[in-house]
């Protein structure tokens, strides 16, 4: 019997579940962690790597209906939009699962299961998983450092910033446009300072509506509101001693500007129900699309808080001001996709890298990506042309030839909405009725 490289983390409150799965993963995995008490999924998955997070849909305060384990997924997605999640439940249907697969989950398994089945559920879940990380020697991650390619003036700059203040706790505020990789160099920043043993939390404002917004980011406790079954530390607790990621500072209202403006100034936070504020200690990276100095000049944001974000402002250049770094942003792609694919492309033809630096790429990195990405799967020689990157598409004759395929159907409502909204993910995501997150899931399912 083999054991296969992988951790698999269980989140189960059924003591019995647990050992039940533990015994009989962990003699086919390197690593099986369990934990029974959800509240401290949000560390867990901050903190450790796993393959593969095997959890529960339903918890002492969800007894059927699996909303709990759909809330949980969607916090962890949240954390790490890369995690791979495998539900499982005693409470299942074919309704339930093909949910769990549109809302980011991996697969779906039924309780009691099949020891057969959760073992190839879980072994293809985790090689799935690996050959996404490209941890092979050699092979930068796309998460860690595609933003930082390239010798341009304007990243060079940028760089050279990050260099003289990553190691300090100065409060820094990165401006850019959408695509452009903020939350990259945030990550970045965070691996270079003296906290990057500790957690990076990610919290994209944009996507919290206003009745969960002090909860999510202070806490609550119990009673505090009628869904407050437990206490539940909220995302500065989780950052304590580490970074918190602050995205899209400038779409938060006047009313909790002044709330997050206490906390900052204080240094602790305060639970929704609760009157003791207990200390945090965090270094505090924001991140906005907007224009936030103006904002301020119109009262739109508080000047007291902008002073208070900005100590070092980082000006993150779109990709049309940094031409010098697209081919080897493109190259960079092309190598990790043709791996990722096992495709025989391999170079770009010339006359495609003159239309790359000539097209000013509105969705930035971002964009360039899923082009190279869509053009390697697709191409089927080794040198990637200019029609292989630049498909010109009919929206309307498109939508027509889908027929009643409910996914093409929501890739061409996605990809209209990006249009109309100029490549503004907030506002096309609320054009949609979705989270930004959840949006982002989407636009990478469909490789938008």
């Amino acid at each position: 019997m083999s054991t296969q490289q992988g951790k698999i983390l269980i989140v189960d409150d059924d003591v019995d579940v647990l050992r039940a799965a533990r015994l009989l993963l962990k003699r086919h995995f390197t690593q099986v962690d369990f934990e029974k008490n959800p509240q401290k999924i949000p560390y867990l998955v901050s903190n450790f790597e796993y393959d593969v997070i095997l959890l529960d849909m339903n918890f002492t305060r969800d007894l059927s209906s699996g909303k709990e384990g759909f809330e949980w997924l969607d916090r962890i997605l949240d954390i790490n939009p890369k995690a791979t999640v495998v539900l499982f439940t005693a409470y299942g249907d074919v309704e339930m699962a093909v949910r769990a697969i549109k809302a980011g989950a991996v697969d779906f398994v039924l309780k009691p299961w099949e020891n057969d089945k959760l073992l190839a559920t879980l072994q293809t879940a985790v090689q799935t998983h690996q050959s996404k990380q490209e941890k092979k020697a050699g092979g930068a991650t796309l998460h860690t450092d595609n933003v930082l390619i390239g010798d341009s003036p304007s990243m060079q700059e940028v760089m050279e910033t990050v260099s003289r203040v990553a190691g300090t706790d100065a409060n820094i505020l990165i401006l850019g446009e959408n695509g452009t990789g903020k939350d990259l160099l945030a990550r970045h920043i965070h691996s270079l300072s003296l906290r990057r043993d500790k957690s990076f939390v990610s919290v994209d404002l944009g996507a919290l509506s206003e009745s969960l917004f002090e909860s999510e980011l202070f806490g609550h406790v119990k009673g505090a509101f009628t869904d407050a079954r437990d206490d539940r530390s909220g995302r500065f607790e989780e950052a304590n001693g580490g970074s918190i990621f602050l995205d899209e500072i400038g779409n938060i209202s006047i009313p909790f500007q002044a709330k997050l403006l206490t906390v900052l100034q204080n240094r602790s936070v305060t639970r929704v129900g609760s009157n003791k504020a207990q200390p945090v200690d965090v270094r505090l990276i924001c991140a906005t699309n907007r224009n936030i100095t103006q904002m301020a000049a119109q009262q739109l944001f508080r000047q007291d808080l902008l002073y208070r974000v900005n100590t070092i402002e980082i000006h993150l250049p779109p990709l049309r001001d940094r031409k010098e770094d697209i081919v080897p942003l493109a190259e960079y792609f092309l190598g990790l996709y043709r791996k990722k694919y096992n495709r025989p492309v391999a170079f770009l033809h010339e006359s495609l890298t003159a239309q790359l630096e000539k097209y000013d790429w509105p969705g930035n990195i971002r964009e360039l990506q899923h082009a190279i990405e869509r053009a390697v799967i697709l191409c089927q020689g080794k040198t990637l042309m200019p029609k292989d990157v630049f498909v010109k598409t009919n929206a309307a004759a498109e939508s027509l030839d889908t027929g009643f395929n409910l996914e093409e159907m929501e890739r061409n409502m996605i990809s209209q909405a990006l249009k109309k909204c100029n490549g503004n993910i907030t506002d096309a995501a609320r054009e949609l009725g979705l989270s930004r997150a959840a949006l982002y899931r989407r636009m990478e399912k469909y490789n938008l």
